[in-house]
């Protein structure tokens, strides 16, 4: 190797970078050489073609030990060889890494043409290693920046992950490519990288392609920004849900910024068990920026880092690390969602501490049962998953009785609760106690969308007041217009309430700030099956179903989107997918018998009578009014009322009930709940 500029020794070079390449490479390599010591970096550049001696590899050796940062240049030419020197510079580096902290960064990959990164064979340190691609060597301002920031400290480009099978923080920053680790034969290898270097060489994208083709430009909105999950560095597994929790608690803190346009928690948790470049990611979500981190809890302490990557230029544009005392993470949250703010040039209006910490606690014991809580919550399988919760969230409460979020959120788990469970005592008391947890969250703090949320909740579910849940959620959408679930929940209220124009407003603008959960496209799907566009309804139902093939009303909404359609064979075949869930039957009943299939809708009806008896009054009521018997169906509606069924709220402007609109007992029903115009 030969020192740059005055020959001073690589240990006197205490910045230097170690530039290593195969020689076939060594002029792409001079270029990167040329631009980093014109900016005034040391680099230890290699200008001769023979390599050996026994002195020559010990000097290797000791540069690879002691330099700041080691830069390998990856190309077509490094894919094919299977035998080099620069193999040994790799591993050589790569041992190194295993010595260093799994946030220091010292590997920085450089690609210098368009070998694709899956036949890339390189040390693991390297997949988990920023990789930048300068083509032919041209290194950009932008990269000579990033390598001065890493030189001083400045920056933080790598999060490795945590040894196990789950990986770490996602992205170009951190991110490990498809297919690492897989073996492939020489041959294959070489054939690939030196077809992919000449089809490069001639423009030619692919193959049976008779011109390029320009990929589309990625140009996500302006302060747009994604929190991927914080990994756990505790080194106990038990405390994911604390580290998934205090992601989530960010989440929520830079939704409170309203110039901020932050994508949901179920599309930035979508990435959690997945090995998905940071490219990737920014393009299923459309952000520009993502902020990734890790979490380190201790007795009573707790290390945050935190990194934001702008997601076009793959750099990164802000890091920190912050220890903490575990009753400050209140703040904490605070501090993190200013600094993002203020490094995406944000201007804050008003009082920003104040939205982001209401409902919240400084009681480090009830911040955890709570953190708890709504992870079973979140995570539950049925009915018998929410008393666990509860326990904790009570614990929450008696811990801190000013938590309004756990009043909140133990109100949402009550009606829940209480909407599921058959005994009627059981229903009652959840009812009236998830009202008053809801009331005492308002009380608290009168701006916290959560608490209207949760007293729409328990309108909508208990007492059938629909008009009250109504205004709850205008309300709780007006404090926070940039939370996906406030959107989608006040969206399908809308919905359910003829207010298409403001249902699809709004659960559009769900499917943009979370485009990879479910609800929010099945939300769409409602409002725009209620504002009878069916053709829209059954591909937002299908986009549903795709982001989760088992859940099973999917298929069930899309079918009678396409029966509203007038498409029976595509209707049919959509609900005849999932045949043993009551949706599917109700769909099935009412397609089968317009098929003229009489005896197969009347089997779809039995079904459902058998499994769920008078519980399914108001499905029994839209099969009847479908079948022409107004009579019948009015006699069910009627007999929702009396038991309560919460699937009257969408009985307005249920396409199905479209034949009784006139029926005077139809009408009466809708002024009893409060849902005539």
């Amino acid at each position: 190797m030969e020192p740059a500029g005055d020959g001073v020794s690589v240990t006197e070079a205490l910045h230097a970078v170690f530039l290593s390449y195969t020689s076939q490479d060594m002029a792409t390599a001079r270029r990167i050489f040329d631009a980093m010591s014109a900016a005034g970096i040391q680099v230890w550049f290699d200008r001769s073609e023979l390599r050996g001696g026994d002195a020559w590899d010990r000097k290797i050796r000791r540069e690879i030990q002691e330099c700041a940062l080691f830069m390998p240049v990856i190309s077509c030419n490094t894919t094919a060889r299977r035998e080099g020197y620069f193999r040994l510079e790799w591993d050589l580096a790569d041992q190194r890494t295993h010595m260093m902290a799994r946030d220091r960064a010292f590997i920085v990959p450089v690609c210098v043409d368009a070998t694709p990164e899956s036949i890339m064979d390189v040390p693991e340190s390297f997949q988990r290693a920023h990789w930048t691609r300068l083509p032919e060597g041209e290194a950009t301002p932008e990269f000579i920046g990033h390598i001065r920031r890493l030189l001083s400290g400045e920056a933080m480009p790598v999060m490795r992950g945590p040894a196990n099978p789950r990986p770490g923080p996602r992205g170009a920053v951190t991110r490990r490519r498809p297919g690492a680790g897989m073996p492939k034969p020489a041959w294959l290898g070489w054939i690939v990288a030196v077809l992919t270097a000449v089809l490069a060489y001639l423009g030619i994208g692919k193959l049976w392609s008779h011109r390029p083709v320009a990929a589309a430009a990625f140009a996500p909105p302006p302060h747009s920004i994604a929190v991927l999950p914080f990994v756990n560095l505790s080194g106990d597994r038990d405390q994911e849900y604390f580290s998934e929790g205090l992601t989530e608690e960010v989440l929520n803190s830079l939704a409170q910024i309203t110039q901020l346009q932050v994508a949901g928690r179920t599309s930035s948790f979508y990435f959690a068990d997945k090995r998905a470049d940071l490219g990737t990611i920014a393009r299923r979500l459309n952000v520009a920026d993502v902020l990734e981190g890790s979490v380190r809890r201790s007795a009573g302490t707790i290390r945050v880092t935190a990194q934001l990557t702008n997601t076009i230029t793959g750099y990164e544009v802000w890091a920190k690390t912050y220890d903490r005392a575990l009753g400050d993470v209140l703040k904490l949250q605070t501090e993190i969602a200013t600094a993002v703010a203020d490094a995406l040039k944000v201007k804050l209006l008003g009082d920003v501490a104040a939205r982001i910490e209401l409902g919240g606690t400084q009681d480090p014991a009830a911040f955890d049962a709570y953190l708890r809580a709504s992870r079973i919550y979140q995570m539950r399988h049925g009915t018998g998953d929410i008393p666990a919760a509860l326990v904790l969230y009570s614990r929450a409460i008696d811990l801190d009785p000013h938590y309004a979020l756990a009043f909140a959120a133990r109100s949402l788990a009550l009606s829940a609760y209480g909407a599921e469970e058959a005994a009627t005592t059981t229903k009652r008391d959840s009812f009236a106690k998830a009202e008053l947890d809801a009331r005492q969250a308002i009380a608290l703090a009168p701006q916290l969308a959560e608490a209207h949320l949760a007293l729409a909740a328990f309108y909508n579910d208990g007492p059938l007041e629909f008009g009250q849940a109504a205004a709850q959620y205008k309300l709780a959408l007006a404090l926070a217009p940039g939370d996906a679930r406030v959107l989608r929940t006040a969206g399908g209220n809308a919905a359910y309430a003829g207010q298409f124009d403001v249902a699809i407003a709004a659960t559009r603008r769900a499917v943009v700030l979370d485009p990879l959960a479910r609800a929010s496209h099945t939300s769409l799907g409602l409002a725009l099956y209620v504002a009878r566009r069916y053709r829209e309804a059954a591909a937002a139902y299908a986009e549903a179903a795709s982001l989760n093939p088992d859940f099973a009303p999917a298929y069930a909404e899309r079918g009678l989107a396409l029966y509203g359609a007038r498409d029976l064979q595509g209707a049919r075949t959509s609900c005849e997918a999932q045949r043993d869930f009551w949706f599917d039957q109700q769909c099935l009943a009412v397609v089968y018998e317009k098929m003229g299939r009489h005896a197969d809708a009347r089997a779809e009806l039995d079904k459902i009578h058998a499994a769920a008896g008078d519980a399914a009054a108001y499905q029994y009521a839209t099969i009847l009014a479908q079948w022409g018997d107004p009579e019948k169906a009015l006699g069910w509606l009627e007999t929702a009322v009396r038991m309560r069924d919460p699937g009257l709220m969408a009985m307005k402007t249920d396409p199905l009930l479209d034949s009784l609109h006139r029926e005077p007992r139809f009408q009466a029903i809708l002024r009893q709940l409060e849902l005539a115009d």
